[in-house]
């Protein structure tokens, strides 16, 4: 059953904000005449529903006085909106007549800006006026129309910056706020159901031997479904419904139909009684090939300081200029190149230091995967564009590094986030923060990392990076924690953290398994274990550094193991969740950038299948990824221009300035917090599930980065590997022949058989029933269970 609360969407949406106008479902703020539009307007709850913004210098507090709004200033600032008093999400409608009214004054005299304006895009303003305040309260009282096209998350605003006078600290007092739609006789309400897609799939595709699951909703009374061949329209497959699930992060009732018989090569679609049919998707053996290069591709697209070549995103060479490091007026470096991070220009090397990790370990994970051909500069020179593009951002990571100390700095900025525009016209004064042990552990992890890479290709540039390792190494042993925070004339983004023992660790364990050095194993033997790969938790870069590196085990068998259990706790853990939902997602919160943690959660479960076997870990990790490309319940295939609905708004600067979306991004993705202003209008009452809306403002759900990409990268590496990886040596002989002398083999024999395909079963010349040289398999089963 669909949710029957109906969500709507307004029919005439904000232009100028959006490259297109698809939008998901949306309720309309329920606007009668004479209601007050905002909420808290004699501030009896506080400063409830009131903020502030504030960059350039602008410095201020937010309190009330007497029952009035008391906005204290302390420094106005650079720009006009250095300080700016708001009110975020007021809805207005095209031809909406409203009344405004207000009363505002100052204790300094000096003059403000007062308006309702875009959220975003131009921050064009619907009305607008300019205020001269002195200490007696005046009553701002109008009427206006809105002109432009509705906007349900427009925003209230009163700009106290520098308005070109010279003022010491003041405050300025707000009161009796009132906007009402007074007139709405010439306002079309007409609005439309939001779709949502009824049969939901993998809308890029699978690979034929995969486990192929749709998920449907709005059942009445259909129990079967059929798969058609897009080309030929005949029916190849018809099967049954089954697992009718009430799913209450979805808001909805949701059954399966299993089509993994279809494997051969095609495109399809899928129907099921009077629903909609499912978007078409592709079975074949390389259907992940161009979705592959496309998300490689789209790191070098965001390199900084190269001119760009591209059709649609060509470029100059951006941010050459060298930068100021921050506390200095007279020191600057060059730290050119490196990778613009998210929808921003910023450079940050914790972020970037994930990205590397996971393109290097998918590398690993896969070789035979990545060719010379993805379409950047360095194709066709024999080393897989993969460890090109590594080496583009590592390069920049070196020059991160102070040569004295060893430290490395956290990252390079302007003071603020740019406006909407390309690369290279963001001309600001670029910052250098200083060192960090979070930065600095984290480069350490990925030059040790790296400097395996490319001995082959690159034995200087090898060598080069192990150096810069060990002087990182060294300056972590020296000194305690040095945890970054953004200085308060700095806006952009911080990458903060509490703690650096998960970037300590990986460090530590990556410098073990490049050098092989005593002191590495006993630093390493010392600490306690830590995991996850989000860059605020580093902790499994190190234990993948000791799981993966070669004969792991005998070297460092202690660390060895507990990195082993903590994977496999991991592992059982999103198999349990991905169990529990048709969608077969590993995570049940979804926060901001929650297709990172899906992606990260894919690739525990990948190499967890690689390491033990355990065909549900692969199976999970599988579903991960068909997540991230459409089985979940917004519908959206995530990744910018793969699959018929996927995001066309990314919160992307360059998406944004040329108004078409750039290809192969994986944006954040569903966030139940719904921490934007476009999240908080357009997702208010949507199940957490559902929290996503392909909107340009929506940074905490439509964003891209390179570290969101990477894991997508990491994960579709191991998705096409074997399934089930080979037994150990020794451990199982598929003429049929076991070593009962070792119950560890025949156990690890046993649970490898379980998983063993039809066609494996008659290689190793078995069937379920038969027995393995004269032993019944569920004797021995039942035997090692009492032994």
């Amino acid at each position: 059953m669909k949710k029957k609360r109906m969500t709507k969407l307004l029919a005439a949406i904000l232009s100028g904000v959006l490259l297109t106008s698809t939008l998901p479902a949306v309720s309309p703020v329920s606007v009668l005449a004479a209601d007050n539009l905002i909420s808290n307007s004699t501030f009896s709850s506080g400063t409830s529903g009131w903020g502030m913004y504030k960059e350039s210098g602008g410095a201020a507090t937010l309190s009330t006085e007497d029952g009035k709004l008391a906005l204290h200033v302390t420094n106005t600032g650079k720009l006009t909106y250095s300080v700016q008093l708001n009110y975020d999400i007021i809805p207005l409608y095209k031809n909406g007549v409203y009344h405004l009214s207000y009363e505002i004054s100052s204790d300094t005299d000096r003059y403000v800006e007062g308006m309702i304006q875009q959220n975003g895009g131009t921050y064009q303003s619907y009305t607008w006026k300019g205020l001269n305040l002195t200490s007696e309260p005046q009553k701002v009282d109008y009427e206006f129309t809105m002109k432009a096209d509705t906007d349900i998350m427009s925003k209230m605003v009163f700009n106290c910056g520098n308005e070109g006078e010279e003022l010491g600290e003041h405050t300025i007092y707000l009161d009796n706020v009132v906007l009402e739609l007074v007139d709405d006789s010439q306002v079309d309400y007409s609005e439309v159901r939001a779709y949502e897609p009824p049969i939901v799939i993998n809308q890029v595709g699978y690979r034929p031997n995969a486990e192929k699951v749709a998920v449907f909703r709005g059942i009445t009374d259909e129990t079967e479904f059929s798969v058609v061949n897009a080309e030929t329209e005949e029916v190849v497959y018809t099967g049954e419904l089954y697992g009718e699930t009430n799913n209450s992060s979805a808001g909805e009732v949701e059954w399966m139909g299993d089509f993994s018989a279809v494997e051969a090569p095609g495109k399809y679609y899928i129907t099921c009684g009077g629903l909609d049919p499912s978007y078409t998707f592709e079975i074949g053996e390389d259907v992940y090939s161009n979705l592959m290069k496309d998300a490689v591709r789209m790191l070098y697209l965001q390199r900084c300081g190269t001119e760009i070549e591209d059709d649609t995103f060509h470029h100059v060479a951006c941010h050459t200029t060298k930068a100021r490091v921050y506390g200095t007026t007279d020191e600057y470096i060059d730290v050119s190149g490196g990778w613009h991070d998210a929808g921003d220009y910023g450079r940050y090397t914790v972020p970037a230091a994930k990205t590397v990790a996971d393109m290097l370990y998918a590398y690993q994970a896969n070789p035979a995967l990545f060719g010379d051909d993805v379409g950047i500069p360095e194709s066709g020179n024999g080393v897989p564009d993969i460890l090109d593009e590594a080496k583009y951002a590592l390069t920049w990571m070196l020059k991160m590094q102070d040569p004295e100390t060893g430290g490395v700095h956290h990252k390079v900025t302007c003071e603020n986030f740019p406006g909407y525009v390309m690369p290279e016209q963001e001309t600001g004064e670029l910052i250098v923060t200083p060192v960090s042990t979070t930065a600095t552990g984290d480069f350490c992890g990925a030059m040790a990392l790296a400097s395996e890479f490319f001995g082959e290709s690159d034995p200087n540039f090898a060598a080069t990076c192990l150096d810069a390792a060990k002087k990182a190494w060294n300056f972590l042993d020296a000194n305690p924690n040095l945890i970054f925070k953004n200085p308060t004339d700095i806006t952009t983004g911080d990458y903060g953290d509490t703690s650096d023992s998960d970037e300590r660790y990986w460090a530590t364990a990556q410098m073990f398994r490049a050098t092989g050095e005593e002191a590495y194993k006993e630093k390493l033997e010392g600490m306690y274990l830590q995991t996850g790969m989000d860059w605020t938790t580093m902790g499994d870069y190190g234990n993948l550094a000791i799981l993966t590196m070669k004969d792991g085990e005998s070297k460092i068998e202690s660390v060895y193991q507990k990195a082993l259990s903590a994977m496999k706790k991991q592992a059982n853990t999103f198999v349990s969740t991905s169990n529990k939902t048709p969608f077969g997602v590993s995570i049940s919160t979804f926060n901001w950038g929650s297709n990172m943690t899906i992606g990260n959660a894919g690739v525990i479960l990948g190499v967890a299948a690689q390491i033990t076997g355990d065909d549900a870990y692969r199976q999970a990790a599988e579903d991960d990824l068909n997540y991230l490309l459409g089985k979940n319940a917004t519908g959206y295939c995530f990744v910018t221009g793969y699959g018929t609905l996927c995001p066309q708004n990314p919160h992307h600067r360059p998406s944004m300035a040329k108004k078409q979306a750039m290809k192969g991004m994986l944006v954040g993705g569903v966030n139940s917090a719904k921490e934007d202003s476009a999240a908080k209008a357009y997702l208010a009452g949507m199940p957490s599930a559902k929290c996503y809306v392909d909107h340009s403002e929506s940074y905490s759900t439509n964003e891209v980065t390179t570290y969101w990409n990477s894991p997508l990268i990491y994960l579709l590496a191991l998705a096409q590997t074997e399934e089930i990886p080979e037994p150990a040596k020794g451990d199982v002989n598929l003429d049929g022949e076991i070593n009962l002398a070792d119950a560890v083999a025949l156990q690890k024999y046993l649970i490898y058989a379980e998983t063993l395909t039809q066609d494996q079963w008659q290689r190793a010349d078995l069937t379920e029933d038969n027995v393995v040289n004269g032993i019944d398999l569920a004797l021995l089963r039942g035997n090692l269970a009492i032994s």
